[in-house]
């Protein structure tokens, strides 16, 4: 007999922590880096830029510095001119040189291994946060990037009002240990199979096994 997951968002979240387990057993991070420091400079830089465009772009900067302490003998306009592909470049690169000082005066070199301490840092929200002490201290957290606020509406596992909205109501869900593993299931997901244009809540799998009868495509809020 045929599971009706539209009466019950729990067992929705249960079907698609069951398939994306299957689908992606293993979950290595999308962006190059060898250390803290060099992850937080990666997800920095992914800000409105393809994983793919920064993993072309840090060898080169990281050849020149990978630490703070080399970052900060590099001008903002040494930086600049390495990152530029990545748009964003004054921005980015000013944020840079910047928290690399800070983790030298007030962190011993080290990046911060706490939330609050992180977004404190030049240049780095929320996310970039989450992702750092997710995936380089294995500190439990849930970053919203747009695959998964577009997923979590369809398949409504949240009202999708706003993506601090999203990372509330997927941590209430879903078990606290599989955050770090299960953001980066879904964002490979939402790239391979329900991507923005390709699915729109009505073509791959999981949305099929949630919505089998489904007509409207999902517009994303937020």
């Amino acid at each position: 007999m045929a599971v009706d997951y539209t009466t019950s968002k729990i067992k929705r979240a249960e079907f698609v922590l069951k398939r994306l387990n299957e689908l992606y057993p293993e979950t290595p991070v999308p962006l190059d880096h060898k250390d803290p420091y060099t992850l937080l400079i990666a997800v920095l830089l992914s800000a409105q830029c393809t994983d793919e465009r920064v993993n072309q772009i840090t060898p080169k900067l990281f050849k020149k510095a990978d630490t703070p302490q080399k970052m900060v003998k590099l001008s903002v306009e040494e930086i600049k001119e390495i990152i530029r592909p990545c748009g964003l470049s004054p921005r980015k690169s000013k944020a840079i040189w910047e928290l690399s000082h800070i983790l030298i005066n007030e962190h011993g070199g080290e990046v911060p291994n706490d939330m609050d301490a992180l977004e404190r840092l030049p240049g780095v929200g929320h996310k970039t946060a989450s992702v750092v002490v997710a995936q380089a201290f294995g500190v439990p957290a849930f970053p919203i990037d747009t695959h998964i606020h577009r997923l979590a509406q369809n398949w409504k596992l949240t009202n999708g009002k706003s993506v601090e909205q999203t990372e509330k109501d997927l941590k209430r869900l879903f078990p606290e240990e599989s955050w770090n593993k299960l953001h980066l299931q879904i964002i490979f997901y939402g790239r391979e199979y329900c991507t923005a244009r390709g699915c729109k809540g009505l073509v791959c799998e999981i949305c099929r096994t949630l919505y089998p009868n489904r007509k409207r495509a999902i517009v994303k809020k937020g």
